[in-house]
């Protein structure tokens, strides 16, 4: 008889208890994926046309609990999200013995406040940031500056999350 042969169920059974035994593990330490949060108003209004503000739009709308109103019926919606300012800043972090650019810093700050319409304050002012570094050669100044839009870009995903996660905190309007 060929031993080969005969070790093959036996390799299929362990296999398979090793499985069950990871699912397992992961089921018992209360890992979840992360689900759409959760928001305490049904209706929302969201001002403004930026690029960020736009992803916003987008993830709410796959969240799927929420319905946007437009700016002008903001009235009628059960919170108002007011963007008060978006930067992008730019600082230099190194430079080699020339004096040439070596390393930048990318910061993307939002502020934001969640209103009723009636005025009550949901969410006082409040401040996300993001950073990221990028190393600089002039020699490719041109690709460098596609990435750092690529590196915006990211930021802004990021955030856009982080904003709704902070309107899913939100529990009673």
């Amino acid at each position: 008889m060929n031993t080969r042969n005969a070790s093959l169920p036996r390799r299929g059974f362990l296999l398979g208890l090793a499985a069950t035994g990871a699912t397992l593990g992961l089921a018992g330490c209360g890992f979840e994926l992360r689900m759409a949060p959760i928001f305490a108003f049904k209706t929302l209004s969201l001002e403004g046309n930026s690029a960020l503000i736009n992803r916003v739009r987008r993830d709410l709308r796959a969240a799927g609990t929420v319905t946007l109103v437009a700016k002008e019926e903001a009235q009628t919606a059960d919170a108002i999200l007011k963007v008060l300012g978006e930067d992008r800043d730019r600082f230099v972090i190194s430079t080699n013995s020339d004096g040439a650019l070596r390393e930048l810093q990318l910061r993307l700050r939002v502020r934001f406040s969640l209103v009723t319409p009636g005025g009550k304050e949901l969410l006082a002012a409040s401040e996300v940031s993001q950073t990221r570094d990028l190393s600089f050669n002039e020699t490719n100044a041109l690709a460098k500056e596609g990435e750092a839009e690529l590196l915006f870009r990211d930021m802004q995903a990021d955030i856009a999350q982080q904003l709704l996660r902070r309107l899913g905190a939100v529990k009673s309007l």
